[in-house]
C-alpha cells in the first residue's frame, strides 16, 4: 500500500511539471526584525529594524553591533579556522603558513607576554633615550613609520596630477585622542569627559615608563599633543584634493618648514631620494617643523615613550593591555570588556600576512557562482548610471560627455586580486609577539617606501578578501568588493533580485558614485585631479550638494550634536545616488516584467526594505560622538532614511502622502546623478 501510494504521488508530480517541485522564492528580507508598530512611510529605518532594535543588546566586546560587526565576527571566524588548521598541519619550516600560525601562536600566548615583562619593548625605549638632538630626533622618528602615530606621517600614494606614479606623501598625526576637537573644544562635555581619561591613562603609561611623577608627565604629554592638535586642519579641510596636493622638492620642504632636519628625517625613513613629495597639510608642516624647535627635547622623548607604549600595548603586559582597553574601548567607545583574544590576534594576522590568508579564505567561502552574479550586477549598476547620466537635466552635453567617459574607464575588482603578495621576507619568530608585530610593521613600511617614485601597479588591492567593506580609488578610477561583504543581508544567492540591488546593488552604486561625488568629482576618467566641469555645471551641482548639507545637517543623532553636513556631504551623495541608480537597474533587471509579490511586499518594496535592513546597527553614545567627529560616513538610520527620502521610486512603492513623517513634496526631492 505504502510503495503504491509512493508511485501514485510521483505520477502526480510528473504530470503537474517542475514548477510543482520549485521551492516558494525568498525574498531575502528578516521578517523578525521588522517593527509591525511603525509604518515606512514614516521611518523606514525603524520599520524594517524595529523589533532587532528592540530586542537587541550590544555584546559587551563591542561598541556598536549590526550588519557590518555580524559579517565581520563571521568572517573573523572563518580566518581563525584557516590559522588554526593551516597550524595544526606543522607547515615547512620557513613557509607563509608556518609564519601565518607562528604570528598567530605567539599574540595568542598571553602567560609568555606577561612573564616578559617589558624587556621586550626595553630596547625600542632605549633608542627614544639615546636622543641626544634635534637630528637625532629626526631619524628616529622616521625610523619609525608605520609603528608609531607621530606627528609626521608619511604614506605613497599616485601622484594627484599624474596618477600613473607613486609619490610619497607627508600626513598630520600625532594625537592619542581621536580628532583634534576632542581637545580643542573646551565646552563641549562629552569631549571633557575624553580628555580626563586620556590624562588617566597618560599617567598609566609613564607609571609604566618609569616617570617617576607620573602625574606630571602625563600634563607636559596632554599640553604637547594640545599644541599639536591646534595645528592640526579639520576633517572638511582634509576631504579637498586641491588643498591636500601641494607637490615640492625635498629642498623646498625644508626652506618652507624650517626648525626639523627633513632630510635626515626622508632619509632614515628609506625615502630620502625622492626628487618630489606632496606636503597635505602644508600650514601643520610648517607649524609642527616649529614646535620641534620650541619645544625641549626632554618633553619629545617622554612623548614619543608614551605614544610607543601605547601602540604596542596589545603585546606588552596584561597592566598595559588593561589600561588601554579602559581608555580606548571603554572611555571612547563605550565597549563593556574586549574582544575575545583569538579575534585580536586574527585582526593582527590579517594585517602582517592578509593576503596569504585571504587566498585561502576564498578558495572556502567565495564560490566562481557568486563572483559571476556579482559581475552582472556591476554591468547592471554601470549600464543605469550611464542612462542616469544622459538623462540629467542640470548638466550640459560637454560636462556629460566627460561623465561618459570617466564612467567607461572604470576599474572592476570584484572577490579578491589576480596577483597575490609575496610574504617571503617577512621574518616570523615563534614565541615573539612584539618582535613579530615590530617586524610586521617594517616590512610593511619597505614594501611601501619601495614604491615612491616608480610606476603604480593597479593589480594592487587596498583591502584583504576577507575584509566587510569595499572603496572607491578616484586616484585609479576603480571600485573594488572584497569576497567578505559579498555575504546576506548584502548580497544572497537565494534571494530574490529585490533585495539583492536593494543591498549589494546599492553599495555598488555607491562606490560608483564616489566618483562623482564633491570630492571625486575633481578627478577625471584617468584618476588625474582635472576640472572637467563647465563653470555653470559646477555651480549647479554645488547648489545641489548645499541642499543635501542642509538635510542632513537638521538630524542630531546625540542630544545637542548634529550631523557635519560638510564632513559627510561625499558619502551622502554616494548613498543618495547609489541608491537612485541601483533601482533603476533592478527595474531594468525585470525586463518589463511585473516582479512577484513575496512576504506580502512588491518588488520595489522589497528593494527599499533590502537597502533599510542592510544599514542594520546600533551604536553606544561615545562611539557615536567618535563617529560624528571624525567618520564621514552618517549614522545607520540617517543613511536609510536620508536618501529614500528623496527618492521618487520610494514614495511611489509605499504611496506615501501629506502627513506621513518620510513625505517629501516632489519638487523638494533632491536628485543629483
Amino acid at each position: 500500500m505504502k510503495a503504491a501510494l509512493r508511485l501514485t504521488t510521483l505520477a502526480l508530480l510528473m504530470q503537474l511539471g517542475t514548477a510543482a517541485l520549485a521551492a516558494p522564492p525568498v525574498s531575502g528580507l528578516d521578517l523578525k526584525g521588522f517593527d509591525a508598530q511603525s509604518r515606512p512611510q514614516d521611518d523606514l529605518f525603524r520599520a524594517a529594524n524595529g523589533h532587532w532594535l528592540d530586542r537587541t543588546e550590544i555584546p559587551a566586546d563591542k561598541s556598536s553591533y549590526g550588519t557590518f560587526i555580524q559579517l565581520r565576527d563571521q568572517s573573523d571566524a572563518r580566518v581563525r579556522r584557516i590559522i588554526e588548521e593551516l597550524a595544526a598541519k606543522k607547515p615547512k619550516a620557513g613557509s607563509v603558513e608556518q609564519k601565518i600560525g607562528q604570528y598567530y601562536a605567539a599574540y595568542m600566548d598571553t602567560a609568555a607576554i606577561d612573564k616578559a615583562g617589558l624587556k621586550p619593548v626595553q630596547p625600542w625605549l632605549d633608542s627614544i633615550s639615546a636622543i641626544q638632538n634635534g637630528e637625532q630626533l629626526a631619524a628616529w622618528l622616521g625610523q619609525s613609520q608605520g609603528l608609531v602615530n607621530t606627528p609626521v606621517l608619511l604614506t605613497i600614494e599616485a601622484d594627484f596630477k599624474k596618477p600613473t606614479i607613486n609619490r610619497l606623501l607627508t600626513w598630520q598625526g600625532g594625537l592619542g585622542l581621536p580628532d583634534r576637537d576632542y581637545y580643542l573644544k573646551k565646552d563641549d562635555e562629552r569631549m571633557a569627559k575624553a580628555r580626563a581619561a586620556y590624562v588617566g591613562y597618560l599617567e598609566q603609561l609613564a607609571k609604566a615608563a618609569g616617570e617617576a611623577d607620573a602625574a606630571a608627565a602625563a600634563q607636559r604629554v596632554m599640553a604637547l599633543e594640545q599644541r599639536i592638535a591646534e595645528l592640526h586642519w579639520t576633517q572638511v579641510d582634509n576631504r579637498d584634493p586641491v588643498k591636500v596636493y601641494n607637490p615640492m622638492s625635498p629642498a623646498e620642504l625644508a626652506k618652507a618648514a624650517p626648525g626639523f632636519d627633513w632630510a635626515g628625517f626622508l632619509k632614515a625613513a628609506r625615502v630620502g631620494d625622492q626628487e618630489l613629495l606632496s606636503v597635505s597639510q602644508p600650514s601643520f608642516t610648517i607649524g609642527v617643523a616649529k614646535l620641534f624647535g620650541e619645544v625641549g627635547l626632554a618633553d619629545w622623548k617622554l612623548y614619543l615613550r608614551l605614544r610607543s607604549l601605547d601602540a604596542m600595548a596589545g603585546v606588552l603586559p596584561k597592566s598595559l593591555r588593561d589600561a588601554h582597553f579602559a581608555f580606548h574601548g571603554t572611555a571612547l567607545t563605550g565597549a563593556k570588556s574586549e574582544l575575545p583574544r583569538w579575534q585580536k590576534a586574527v585582526t593582527e594576522v590579517n594585517g602582517a600576512l592578509g593576503e596569504a590568508v585571504g587566498q585561502v579564505y576564498v578558495a572556502r567561502h567565495f564560490p566562481p557562482e557568486a563572483k559571476a552574479r556579482m559581475v552582472k550586477l556591476v554591468d547592471n549598476l554601470l549600464a543605469a548610471y550611464k542612462e542616469s547620466i544622459d538623462g540629467l537635466s542640470w548638466m550640459t552635453p560637454a560636462t556629460k560627455a566627460q561623465a561618459q567617459d570617466k564612467l567607461s574607464k572604470y576599474m572592476v575588482k570584484i572577490g579578491y586580486p589576480e596577483h597575490w603578495r609575496d610574504y617571503a621576507q617577512l621574518e616570523v619568530r615563534a614565541g615573539d609577539a612584539l618582535g613579530n608585530n615590530q617586524r610586521a610593521a617594517h616590512f610593511e613600511w619597505a614594501r611601501q617606501a619601495a614604491k615612491a617614485g616608480k610606476p603604480v601597479d593597479r593589480r594592487e588591492w587596498l583591502m584583504t578578501p576577507q575584509t566587510v567593506n569595499a572603496y572607491y580609488n578616484p586616484l585609479q578610477n576603480e571600485i573594488v568588493f572584497p569576497a567578505a561583504i559579498l555575504q546576506p543581508p548584502f548580497f544572497d544567492m537565494k534571494a530574490d533580485d529585490a533585495v539583492n540591488y536593494g543591498a549589494i546593488g546599492a553599495v555598488i552604486g555607491h562606490e560608483i558614485s564616489h566618483g562623482f561625488d564633491d570630492s571625486g568629482a575633481q578627478f577625471d576618467g584617468d584618476g588625474a585631479l582635472r576640472n572637467w566641469w563647465t563653470e555653470d555645471d559646477r555651480k549647479a551641482f554645488e547648489a545641489v550638494g548645499a541642499k543635501l548639507v542642509a538635510q542632513y545637517e537638521g538630524y542630531e543623532p546625540i542630544p545637542g550634536k548634529h550631523l557635519n553636513g560638510k564632513l559627510t556631504l561625499g558619502e551622502n551623495i554616494a548613498d543618495l545616488s547609489g541608491l537612485q541608480v541601483a533601482y533603476k537597474a533592478y527595474l531594468r533587471s525585470l525586463g518589463g516584467k511585473p516582479a512577484p509579490v513575496i512576504d506580502g511586499y512588491t518588488g520595489q518594496q522589497r528593494f527599499f526594505l533590502g537597502w533599510s535592513q542592510a544599514w542594520r546597527e546600533k551604536a553606544r553614545e561615545e562611539r557615536r560622538l567618535q563617529l560624528l567627529t571624525v567618520d564621514p560616513h552618517s549614522p545607520p538610520e540617517f543613511r536609510a532614511n536620508g536618501a529614500a527620502v528623496n527618492h521618487d521610486g520610494f514614495h511611489e512603492a509605499f504611496s506615501t502622502k501629506p502627513g506621513d513623517k518620510m513625505f517629501k513634496p516632489s519638487a523638494e526631492r533632491i536628485r543629483i546623478w
